[in-house]
């Protein structure tokens, strides 16, 4: 059984650590486990209700009221919210759950639901993308095991594969091309999968070359395709000291195209040539997308 620390639960919740001790202070509404040297540890089902209970608080319930409530009416009152609520925070609450659970029923029902609510755009935009972006972090920082970053990435891509599958492909003269592509040793492509999804619903060309894609290989395709954009994501490769040497190596090689980055590793980047830009988050490339001026 997978244990946890009062920090995993801060990353994974999104309550503060002292927050939480004054939860169990004042109103035991968690019970640590206690190591034989007295280090304290929660176990799978302390997670689960946390996260019920951080849906209920974010929603207005307040804590002393949350703390009269059996643990089975904290979960019902919850999902109850996530199937009536309108707050996009719900529902990504509930696909950390079926994460850390791997609950592939819970997933398609949320993932279901927020189609039929919001529209597969919307829900993709609003859900899908803060959801990939906590699941990084919480890959990276190692809270969630490689098992579980596994199981709901491999959800999701079917998903939005499916998705892409069913969208017209825009082509044409004066309609933007788009070049996306994951660098060398660079695996997590769902990111650059959405990016795919979303560039096409705003009636963008788009090629995809997907993951690892060795830098050597780009300029016969870029000579070919001759792309007005060429969009990347790096995670861990390159790695943070070198992904701005790679980002300026490919603005200089490329000066006719816009580079186009995002990222943990790109966060730092600085003094990039002028046709490299650093998006922080999708709505960035929403907003080249609909006005590529």
């Amino acid at each position: 059984m997978a244990t946890y620390s009062i920090r995993d639960l801060e990353k994974i919740s999104g309550i503060k650590a002292h927050t939480l001790r004054i939860w169990e202070q004042r109103y035991s509404i968690l019970k640590p486990h206690r190591t034989e040297t007295n280090i304290r540890y929660y176990e799978e089902e302390d997670l689960r209700l946390l996260l019920s209970i951080s849906i209920l608080n974010s929603n207005g319930y307040k804590i002393s009221r949350i703390a009269k409530m059996q643990g089975e009416e904290i979960h019902q009152t919850c999902e109850q919210l996530c199937s009536g609520c309108e707050e996009y925070a719900n529902q990504i609450s509930s696909l950390t759950f079926s994460m850390i659970e791997m609950d592939e029923e819970r997933f398609d029902k949320v993932i279901s639901k927020g189609i039929k609510r919001y529209g597969l755009e919307k829900m993709m935009k609003n859900i899908v993308h803060p959801f990939l972006e906590r699941v990084g972090i919480l890959w990276q920082t190692g809270t969630i095991c490689p098992a579980q970053e596994h199981f709901i990435s491999n959800l999701l891509r079917q998903k939005i594969i499916v998705a892409i599958d069913e969208q017209e492909k825009p082509s044409g003269e004066g309609v933007p091309k788009y070049l996306l592509f994951l660098p060398d040793n660079e695996l997590h492509e769902n990111g650059l999968l959405l990016a795919t999804y979303l560039l096409r619903a705003r009636g963008n060309q788009v090629l995809y070359l997907g993951a690892s894609l060795p830098e050597v290989h780009l300029q016969s395709v870029i000579e070919k395709y001759s792309p007005d954009y060429l969009l990347t994501f790096i995670t861990i490769c390159p790695d943070k000291e070198t992904a701005g040497d790679y980002l300026s190596r490919l603005g200089n090689r490329y000066p006719k195209a816009t580079i186009l980055a995002s990222g943990q590793a790109t966060c730092s980047c600085s003094d990039l040539p002028d046709n490299v830009q650093v998006l922080g988050c999708i709505r960035e490339l929403n907003e080249i997308a609909l006005d590529p001026s």
